[in-house]
């Protein structure tokens, strides 16, 4: 048992089989990462820190269990100062290797400003109760590529960001996931929200994803781009979790809108969705806050099928965060019928030889193979799909 364990420059950590290294239960045992981040940290390496590995076939365990404040049906209350398992600043020549990590007590493995990045078959097994238990967050990092791990994780089993206050790093880009598998209880690839450099130059491919509350895909809420991503290859699974989550069932996932009034919010162009198979509670969702900022979108050979699996409540969508947001989840939840690919406030919008397929179970709320508002160049090639109820139109549902 430790607590903060400081890395540095040419220097392999190797945790051996059946070894496990536990982080402290008390919060007092970690050091404070940074002057205006209030978090704190197991493993720390400083700035510029370079050639340094975590390795091994043992178990590297984050304690998160013993910073749980209370239990609801949902959700984890998290005590504040939970640490993370790993935050590396500033690092180059950063590998992780056959290692297991587990139960984080929020951001698992964070790296900021990382460059040349490598992170292959590692295990990371979170509680899906805890919140912001996020896996591998890359924010600000350049050249990285993640490959063949397995993920479980309450939130973000992989997101990039380009975080407040660390603008010097510059953007996070040339990004490679490769045939990972992986469950979350929020979102399993997500590329936002926090996003003050640009993101780009992303490419994921031959992943699975499952039993999770969303797929894959894009939440811009600050004022850089995204731009120039690349999913493909993928097998999705999403259901419906409860609302204390962020998601909404959706296995392919596009939004821009701002985190406050005071933010500006920059584009999502250039994004390529190819080759995916889903079986979702919800379909597809595009969701621009205006026009013009999200732009050339193609869906090509996209197959889902739309069915009721569970017991939560369904027919919603989600787009917290949004300026006016109430309690985290007014505003930014409202329901709304469930279309296999829903579409708002975009331009150049392709969807070649996708399928929309209706499952047995089809709640009241399940309604049209595609639904458009506002979108500039929509163009469909091929498209398959019927409206799950094609004898009833809109008057009918009302009534």
């Amino acid at each position: 048992m430790s607590g903060t364990l400081k890395m540095r420059s040419n220097v392999e950590f190797h945790v051996e089989r059946g070894a496990v290294l536990f982080a402290s239960p008390d919060p007092n045992d970690f050091s404070q990462v940074t002057p205006h981040d209030r978090r704190i940290a197991l493993f720390v390496a400083e700035e510029n820190t370079d050639n340094i590995a975590f390795t091994g076939g043992g178990i590297i365990d984050g304690s998160g269990r013993h910073y749980v404040e209370s239990k609801t049906p949902a959700i984890y209350r998290m005590m504040r100062r939970r640490p993370y398992t790993f935050f590396l600043i500033g690092c180059s020549n950063v590998t992780y290797r056959d290692i297991t990590i587990r139960d984080g007590a929020v951001w698992t493995i964070r790296l900021t400003g990382c460059r040349d990045v490598v992170i292959t078959g590692v295990r990371i097994l979170n509680d899906l109760m805890v919140p912001n238990s996020d896996a591998i967050d890359l924010d600000h990092c350049q050249n990285v590529r993640i490959s063949d791990c397995h993920i479980e994780s309450g939130d973000d089993c992989i997101v990039l960001k380009t975080y407040e206050g660390y603008e010097q790093y510059g953007p996070c880009e040339n990004i490679t996931v490769v045939g990972c598998t992986m469950i979350s209880a929020s979102f399993a690839i997500n590329l936002g929200c926090e996003v003050k450099n640009p993101i780009r130059n992303i490419v994921v491919d031959s992943c699975v994803i499952r039993n999770s509350h969303r797929g894959v895909g894009i939440h811009l809420s600050e004022e850089s781009n995204i731009e120039n991503v690349i999913f493909s290859n993928l097998i999705i699974e999403t259901r419906y979790y409860d609302p204390a989550w962020w998601g909404a069932a959706e296995p392919i996932y596009i939004s821009a809108a701002p985190w406050t009034e005071e933010d500006e919010v920059g584009c999502v162009r250039n994004i390529r969705f190819v080759n995916i198979m889903c079986k979702s509670e919800n379909g597809v969702f595009v969701y621009g806050w205006n026009q013009g900022i999200i732009e050339d979108i193609l869906f090509e050979n996209v197959r889902i099928v739309l069915d009721k699996w569970t017991d939560e409540p369904g027919g919603r969508h989600d787009i917290r965060p949004i300026p006016g947001e109430k309690d985290g989840l007014k505003e930014g939840v409202y329901d709304y019928p469930t279309a296999g690919f829903y579409l708002k406030d975009a331009s150049n919008v392709t969807l070649r030889n996708c399928e929309v397929i209706w499952g047995e179970n089809r709640p009241e709320y399940f309604r049209y193979a595609l639904e458009s508002h506002s979108v500039e160049n929509l163009i469909l090639y091929n498209f398959i799909g019927d409206a799950a109820y094609p004898d009833k139109n809109e008057a009918t549902f009302i009534e």
